[in-house]
């Protein structure tokens, strides 16, 4: 499906906008708003910031992105959405890996109490040193 099918299947116009923020989430990776709109201004300079916040907000209220926030880290926004996966950061540098459901059905977790919540979905942050980081620790 097509960038402009898969707005209008979620009920979004279609706009230039858009399609390219769709366009680069779909490159993949956890990009943080900054990157987003360097992107999208190599092609469409005339995008504001607001634009492209506006953007990924429509675009995550329709499940089409999804927005994670590690701890002591800008908001991310990323393309693989409805599968319940987790992900995984580097303390040392901020690089951010996505683990797959590690119990399988969403969600992943099971509370011990749900406190009456219906629940649809687990969000687990797991935290490490990437390999890159861990070389540089042993060179230390």
């Amino acid at each position: 499906m097509d960038g402009e099918d898969r707005l209008r299947s979620r009920g979004l116009r279609v706009t230039r906008p858009r399609l390219a923020v769709l366009e680069i989430l779909g490159q993949g990776g956890h990009l943080e708003v900054d990157e987003i709109i360097q992107r999208v201004r190599t092609d469409h300079t005339a995008v504001s910031v607001q634009t492209v916040y506006d953007v990924l907000g429509a675009l995550a209220r329709a499940g089409l992105a999804r927005r994670i926030e590690p701890a002591g880290s800008p908001a991310r926004y990323e393309a693989r959405t409805g599968d319940n996966h987790h992900h995984i950061v580097c303390r040392g540098c901020g690089e951010i890996a996505d683990v797959d459901c590690a119990v399988g059905e969403a969600p992943c977790l099971d509370p011990s109490s749900a406190h009456g919540f219906e629940l649809d979905e687990a969000e687990v942050t797991f935290w490490g040193l990437c390999p890159t980081c861990q070389k540089l620790r042993r060179a230390d």
